[in-house]
């Protein structure tokens, strides 16, 4: 029976990587896969999922109305699993899409993704993957300090934490940093001019 997996984690652990990865290992055993991506997110280029170490890969892009059940039933017939990419923009009602995939169509997916947000505050869609996910995986990577990373701080322009704003807000390791809990919170405290 298949299952639906979330690999979650904070900014810059890998799970790009993983997911390419774990692709091109069914294609070498002769297995198609199905790729897809959020359509928000185009570092890499519209329509394709890279890694910071330099590799890619084309992927459908996904957006926040697309019915992914659909989107799976129609072009991904006969793959051997569907890999997922910025799952953390996935809408809930997309989470549940992913579920019938498995249930339904008896495809395994794969969705990989940021667990909460700068703000230490779930995604829409990492909470119902979350509830909903039959494995749950975490990513590991380490804060400055040696400590597991669990959290993530958004910096401005001059390198200073973010306290407010936007859940979304595309960017890579200019933009984010991965912290362990303690020096999120001292990060993210007031500093005594009120940033």
């Amino acid at each position: 029976m298949a299952k639906l997996y979330f690999h979650y984690s904070t900014m810059n652990a890998g799970k790009s990587t993983l997911l390419l990865q774990a692709s091109c290992n069914y294609r070498e055993r002769g297995m198609d896969t199905l790729l897809l991506t959020a359509a928000v997110d185009t570092r890499a280029g519209a329509g394709c999922i890279g890694s910071r170490i330099g590799i890619s890969a084309p992927a459908l892009s996904f957006a926040p109305e697309d019915d992914l059940f659909a989107l799976i039933r129609d072009r991904g017939t006969g793959c051997a699993c569907i890999f997922l990419d910025e799952a953390q923009f996935l809408s809930p009602a997309q989470v549940w899409q992913l579920a019938r995939v498995a249930d339904d169509l008896n495809q395994p997916v794969m969705a990989y993704g940021l667990r909460t947000d700068f703000r230490g505050e779930l995604f829409p869609g990492s909470a119902a993957l979350l509830a909903l996910a039959d494995d749950l995986r975490e990513v590991r990577t380490i804060c400055h300090c040696g400590r597991k990373a669990t959290m993530v701080v958004r910096l401005d322009g001059e390198g200073h934490a973010v306290r407010q704003g936007a859940q979304i807000q595309i960017g890579g390791s200019e933009t984010y940093v991965s912290l362990c809990r303690r020096h999120w919170r001292e990060a993210m405290e007031p500093s005594p001019g009120g940033r």
